[in-house]
């Protein structure tokens, strides 16, 4: 199984198809108080990188689109110190990659790419962001889908295997902070290429 597959079905059509209510953008703000209860209750470092997935278009006015959010995030960028970088891993899909030490930097610079692609209409391109973590034992990410508009945990273990036991821990710690998923099929591995990387790393 490869990184994103089945992500079509699960962060894709199905998803839209059986979404309780709208997805938001203004959802990723709910990190800006996550992230502290990550690191002052549960012992999670930010590993200060982003990244925000999207499905492309073949199609000058999408390509136009892609051009104004890095030119976006290029006029923040001094502002912000937020870097990012747009890359597309094995599988064709698309992905906006942010690092800065500032989460709340972070989040404001993801919520402007997210909304541009919105405001230029190719918002059902949005499929997931992503927002990395890790402890003691390794790292986890909050994985927003923006068919669904809920967030929802992912802790990959070796041998892509998954942490229940901690996923379930997150869910219970960040409820109330963050729209969580209810429905666990939803909640989708996104596991490394076969080169053993994701796209941010």
């Amino acid at each position: 199984m490869g990184l994103l597959d089945g992500l079509r079905a699960i962060l894709g059509s199905r998803a839209e198809a059986d979404a309780g209510r709208d997805a938001d953008p203004d959802d990723l703000f709910g990190m800006s108080t996550a992230y502290l209860t990550m690191q002052a209750d549960l012992g999670y470092e930010s590993l200060d990188v982003g990244a925000l997935c999207f499905s492309g278009v073949d199609s000058s006015d999408f390509r136009d689109a892609v051009d104004e959010v890095e030119a976006i995030l290029e006029a923040g960028q001094e502002e912000t110190g937020t870097e990012f970088s747009v890359t597309a891993d094995d599988h064709g899909y698309h992905w906006v990659v942010l690092t800065d030490d500032d989460p709340e930097d972070l989040i404001t610079s993801m919520h402007f790419a997210a909304d541009t692609f919105i405001e230029h209409g190719y918002g059902s391109r949005l499929l997931a962001a992503v927002f990395a973590y890790r402890d003691r034992d390794g790292t986890a990410y909050w994985i927003y889908s923006f068919r669904r508009g809920r967030f929802y945990p992912f802790v990959p273990r070796s041998g892509r295997e998954r942490d229940s036991s901690a996923e379930f821990t997150l869910e219970s710690a960040l409820d109330g902070e963050l729209e969580i998923e209810r429905e666990k099929d939803y909640w989708y591995p996104l596991w490394p290429s076969e080169r053993g990387t994701h796209p941010w790393e």
